[in-house]
């Protein structure tokens, strides 16, 4: 590796990656907390699994609709200005979540939950193909993601202590739970807005021999990319593989969002467990799931490999989810849960190399928001058809299979689909 090379990445690595992180730990616990609340929420509000399986999921129709207009946005308007914007929208809306009264408004304020939030997370993956490099773009975006299991690993028993606030003020548990995770939220906003850069070029913490190194190189392999002419934002939305890397998306999701809104209602149906305890057994898979996620991005960007690096922990979601719907325990159905949470994450950071390999410019912004909004359908469908199968099997078995086979769905695609690895390549490599 050059040296130029190496303090250039070392400099945007440390600037840029860390506080992404934070940013998506706060985004996505806003999104997922409704999860810890379930249980209370359910019971305070007479909602059934499927009525609050609907309403945890619907917030990702509104993410459908918003997420390429408001990529588009943040390519048109930067990233500085409009990841902020909706930071702070989406803090206002989760905190409005402790005063639903019934399933309608529920349903109301997490819609607007996802209009709020639609275009955060492809917005990043897009903003990080700015500024780092193909041969990087695995764990960089693995380290970012990373946020995910730890937002449970760290948010479950957090949440869990908060809903022992019941009472306080004359306030249940779950709704000090929505108001005090939303603040970190419009906090960051204002923070994001003086410290985020847009582009290499205007990195002032970069000297300017770094940022021409760093716009060099990025030029030259989207020059590879474009070789055959860049496509505008509506060919890149309606590319064949955008479509089914869309449909790979929902077969991960699908599992994960289906399981996650569920899981700690799962581990209180183990009995005998007070909140904290249920946060601290739910947070297990996560913690798995975010070691799995470093080493195998990781191992991917080193070996050059995407195809496989994102089939195998597909199967291994598939098998985690079968032995934990057959396990004829607690402990054991944990341990499988354990095994397919390996699964859920470790495919997240090196499926997103996949789209970014032939997308670029405003079509990449359009091809990311697209891959993802078409994914995150699998966030509605996932919690929706596993707490209607709870609710008329009365069991987990059948909604369990149902989350494996979606995974299977998946790993076929991405078998039938392959990668170009040629693609990641820079036409010509830039020098000091």
């Amino acid at each position: 590796m050059p040296e130029i090379e190496k303090q250039t990445m070392d400099k945007v690595i440390w600037r840029l990656v860390p506080f992404l992180m934070v940013c998506y730990f706060i985004a996505y616990l806003d999104r997922v907390n409704i999860g810890f609340a379930g249980a209370s929420m359910r019971n305070d509000l007479g909602l059934s699994a499927s009525a609050f399986g609907g309403a945890a999921g619907i917030f990702f129709i509104a993410y459908f609709f918003f997420e390429v207009p408001s990529n588009l946005a943040l390519d048109r308007f930067g990233a500085r200005l409009w990841i902020a914007r909706i930071m702070f929208t989406w803090g206002l809306i989760a905190g409005a979540q402790a005063f639903v009264l019934g399933e309608f408004s529920l349903n109301v304020v997490r819609l607007l939950l996802g209009v709020a939030e639609a275009g955060f997370f492809p917005g990043i993956i897009f903003f990080l193909t700015l500024w780092f490099p193909a041969s990087y773009r695995a764990r960089i975006v693995g380290l970012f993601m990373f946020a995910i299991p730890i937002s449970t690993v760290i948010g479950a028993p957090i949440s869990g202590f908060i809903l022992n606030l019941e009472g306080f003020l004359g306030l249940h548990g779950w709704q000090w739970m929505f108001i005090i995770e939303a603040i970190p939220a419009l906090v960051m906003s204002v923070v994001v807005f003086f410290y985020l850069t847009d582009r290499p070029k205007q990195a002032m913490w970069l000297t300017s021999q770094e940022s021409q190194w760093l716009q060099d190189r990025l030029d030259a392999e989207r020059a590879t990319r474009e070789r055959d002419g860049a496509a505008s934002w509506l060919r890149s939305m309606l590319d064949p593989r955008v479509l089914a890397l869309g449909l790979v998306y929902m077969g991960c999701n699908i599992p994960q969002y289906g399981l996650s809104f569920f899981l700690p209602q799962i581990v209180k149906a183990f009995g005998g467990l007070g909140n904290i305890e249920i946060g601290f057994i739910t947070a297990l898979p996560y913690a798995v799931g975010a070691i799995g996620m470093i080493l195998w991005s990781r191992h991917s960007d080193q070996s050059g490999e995407r195809k496989w690096h994102a089939v195998i922990p597909l199967a291994i979601i598939v098998i985690g989810l079968v032995l934990a719907a057959m396990a004829p325990t607690a402990v054991l159905k944990m341990v499988f849960l354990c095994v397919a949470g390996f699964g859920f994450f470790a495919v997240l950071p090196v499926f997103w190399t996949l789209p970014t390999t032939f997308l670029s410019g405003a079509g990449m912004a359009a091809g990311i928001a697209a891959v993802n909004s078409i994914g995150n359908l699998g966030g509605y469908f996932g919690p929706q058809v596993f707490g209607w199968l709870k609710d008329k099997t009365q069991s987990d078995f059948v909604s369990l299979m149902f989350l494996a086979a979606c995974a299977v769905i998946g790993a076929a695609i991405v078998l039938i689909l392959g990668h170009e690895p040629a693609l990641e390549k820079p036409s010509a490599l830039p020098t000091a």
